[in-house]
């Protein structure tokens, strides 16, 4: 019997490795009506969260993301200025003329599956690294430290 030896990854994909895959997993978690507009809020949120993130978060994100999804975050350029999670989807919400509140529906459905493809300790990672208000965006409390 010939066995195949499999080299662990540090961190396996939890939906699986394909972009259809994540878009499903969207569409299921947003109650999206078809694959077409899960696929447009994962674009709009991914680009939106592409001029936030830096550094070796944003990297270590694209990694672990399927690749279409990678591209759509690392082609963006990182603004200079942070912006604060409601500052965030404000400003998508202006990108496309929708509603904050339905914006803020797509930016939650999105960021539920890029949370389990990051894991609990590279979402803390970039939580730390952006503004407030970014926390409740990914499903998690804002913790503050006391004064």
């Amino acid at each position: 019997m010939i066995t195949e030896a499999r080299t662990p990854l540090q961190h396996e994909q939890p939906y699986g490795s394909t972009y259809e895959q994540m878009l499903e997993k969207v569409r299921y978690e947003g109650a999206y009506p078809t694959r077409d507009k899960a696929e447009e809020a994962v674009r709009l949120v991914l680009a939106g969260l592409g001029r936030q993130l830096t550094g070796d978060e944003r990297v270590e994100l694209a990694a672990r993301l399927p690749l279409e999804a990678a591209r759509i975050l690392t082609t963006q350029i990182p603004d200079t200025q942070p912006m604060t999670g409601w500052a965030f989807v404000k400003d998508l919400a202006d990108r496309t003329g929708a509603s904050p509140a339905t914006t803020r529906w797509d930016t939650g459905s999105v960021f539920t599956a890029v949370a389990t493809y990051a894991g609990p300790a590279l979402l803390t990672r970039i939580l730390h690294q952006l503004p407030t208000g970014w926390a409740l965006l990914f499903g998690q409390a804002e913790l503050t430290t006391a004064p």
